[in-house]
């Protein structure tokens, strides 16, 4: 190395004392407009230990598939109440939860709608850039002709799809290994 280098330096583990605050993993507020949703999961290393000192964040469209953001003209219906972007820590057994909406569909290339999902980051020790993955939900017709989902391997798709259970969504995610979620280079 030369002198005018800086060595590397892993990320973290400061997500939770400093980037996430109580009431960020509730997208939702009593006046938003959809249908209610809870997320859990776990996130687990390639060994399938819990990651406890992570930060996941998730950002999606409203109900009526539009986001809260300036470059989304689409002349859907923008809701006040619903801002599509959410933060919770991992706790001590890699758990996270989410409340919040299921989004609805967004336009993709060629201006075909993709399935509603939900677009997601991770953030953890060790990782010096954020990885970025979708959940997309189970049984949802269009998730047959969706894109981005259409360019994964057939046996790797269901890392990407949340199962029904106990009355929330389970999406669990996997750093590395056999059951690796699929991550997207964006």
């Amino acid at each position: 190395m030369s002198p005018l280098q800086t060595p590397s330096q892993t990320v973290g583990p400061f997500f939770k004392p400093a980037l996430v605050r109580s009431g960020d993993e509730s997208l939702v507020t009593s006046r938003s407009r959809g249908e209610r949703i809870t997320i859990e999961g776990c996130l687990l290393d390639g060994d399938g230990a819990a990651v406890s000192d992570a930060m996941i964040e998730l950002w999606q469209a409203n109900a009526d598939g539009r986001y809260d953001h300036p470059d989304d003209s689409q002349e859907k219906l923008l809701d006040p109440d619903f801002h599509g972007f959410g933060r919770a820590a991992t706790d001590e057994l890699g758990r996270f939860r989410f409340h919040t909406i299921k989004p609805g569909s967004v336009p993709g290339p060629g201006n075909l709608l993709q399935a509603p999902h939900i677009n997601v980051s991770i953030f953890a020790r060790g990782l010096l850039k954020r990885l970025i993955t979708r959940i997309y939900f189970p049984g949802e017709q269009l998730n047959a002709a969706d894109f981005v989902l259409n360019t994964v391997a057939p046996e790797r798709r269901p890392t990407l799809v949340a199962r029904n259970e106990n009355g929330a969504l389970r999406f669990d995610i996997v750093l590395q290994g056999v059951n690796e979620t699929v991550f997207f280079d964006v």
